[in-house]
């Protein structure tokens, strides 16, 4: 072993487990694209040419290696929400945000499972997570109408709908751009207040937070928290 792989760096961390956390990331993302988040943890392990022993050293749960795997999709989430709420035009923020998910679901077709599976029902510090992100999509989709750009009828179980239409798309079309961009489209005009003809069924009971997804799109169900 090389000298340099011996000294830490400012995270900490050996240029050598450096290394090794980048190689097992890039593979948890792909094996959780191919073969869902309930893969393998051997299955990551092999893929990124490590043993599974550093692996478990490094994320000794499941839930620790989804949330670090998509910690940047994440955190691009987040943002974007924040983003929407300081816009001073809220449809231009709804629409960033869900143009955003979107393109997210495109890019890492494990990301939709694991917005769900990154706050397991067990820790507190994550649950408070997507309920806060929930109340704060309240407020941008009230703000949203308020203004007159969103119809009256939306409900946010209706933006956990399309996402689910969305993330349908994706895993059978995974590389298919167009397809993608004009299904938002068109969701996104039938989410607009001019498009409001006629009374809708009820909304659905779905949340953000339980949302079935899984990147092979067969449902696993999430207990609802509502």
């Amino acid at each position: 072993m090389g000298e340099s792989s011996r000294i830490a760096g400012p995270d900490g961390l050996r240029a050598d487990a450096r290394r090794n956390l980048g190689r097992i990331l890039v593979a948890a993302r792909a094996v959780f694209a191919e073969h869902g988040i309930d893969a393998p943890m051997a299955t990551v392990a092999r893929r990124a040419g490590v043993g599974v022993a550093t692996l478990y050293r490094r994320f000794p749960t499941r839930d620790a290696l989804v949330r670090a795997a998509f910690a940047q999709q994440m955190e691009t989430c987040a943002r974007t929400l924040t983003e929407a709420l300081a816009d001073p035009d809220p449809w231009r923020g709804f629409q960033r945000l869900v143009e955003t998910i979107c393109e997210l679901q495109r890019e890492e077709r494990g990301f939709p499972a694991a917005f769900v599976a990154a706050f397991p029902d067990s820790a507190v510090e994550h649950t408070q997570v997507p309920e806060r992100a929930e109340r704060d999509l309240l407020t941008l989709v009230r703000r949203a109408q308020a203004a007159g750009a969103l119809r009256a009828d939306f409900h946010p179980s209706d933006l956990a709908v399309a996402l689910l239409s969305h993330c349908g798309l994706v895993a059978v079309l995974p590389h298919d751009r167009t397809a993608s961009r004009r299904l938002v489209a068109y969701l996104l005009q039938s989410f607009r207040a001019e498009a409001a003809h006629g009374a809708l069924p009820p909304p659905s009971a779905l949340l953000l937070r339980s949302l079935p997804l899984a990147a092979d799109s067969s449902p696993r169900q999430r207990p609802s928290r509502a």
